[in-house]
């Protein structure tokens, strides 16, 4: 066991024998008072830590949604000032963020794993310049795509090896519609 963990471990083992000692003489006073007081901080914790684990679903449950119309997707603005669209991949819900300043489509390596397509077998031999500087690509092909009412068989992609928080549409793709954006909405036609 590596000597930071046996520290943390006798650190939190001190931690919990404190407050173990303040509870007891708090509660030998005046029981019922204290233990009503035990609970409360007890759900207060409990409620953090479950906002905690939660936080990238409560994020995702705020993101707006994508509307689909006659030849067209409706992309609202989120709370970060992107617009997220939502794909269908071989069956696969895959959210993406429309970026137009990216030259393809960028899965990320979850993404391309919940697709069906191992990172660890890709080549890597293409490059792309990103704000956290140079990173490896590999090029795959996405089949059974739908974005709407759009579908394409074959849509080429990337894999990036690098750290992304979420996939990218990129011009790649996006440079198939005719783009509006108007107030807080992305139209995407054909």
């Amino acid at each position: 066991m590596p000597a930071d963990t046996v520290l943390r471990m006798i650190y939190i083992g001190l931690l919990v024998v404190a407050l173990a000692g303040w509870g007891f003489v708090e509660l030998r006073r005046n029981f019922s008072r204290s233990l009503k007081l035990v609970l409360a901080w007890a759900m207060i914790f409990l409620g953090l830590m479950a906002v905690y684990g939660l936080w990238g679903d409560i994020q995702r449950g705020m993101r707006p949604a994508q509307q689909t119309g006659a030849g067209k997707v409706i992309l609202p603005r989120a709370e970060d000032g992107h617009y997220y669209a939502t794909l269908d991949i071989d069956g696969v819900t895959v959210t993406f963020m429309a970026d137009t300043g990216a030259s393809s489509v960028v899965l990320t390596p979850q993404d391309a794993r919940r697709v069906g397509i191992d990172p660890a077998r890709l080549a890597y031999v293409g490059q792309a310049s990103t704000a956290n500087g140079m990173v490896r690509t590999a090029r795959v092909a996405l089949h059974n795509v739908s974005f709407g009412p759009f579908h394409e068989d074959s849509l080429p992609a990337s894999v990036n090896q690098g750290a992304m928080d979420v996939s990218l549409l990129g011009m790649e793709y996006l440079g198939r519609f005719q783009i509006t954006i108007a107030g807080d909405r992305m139209v995407l036609q054909r």
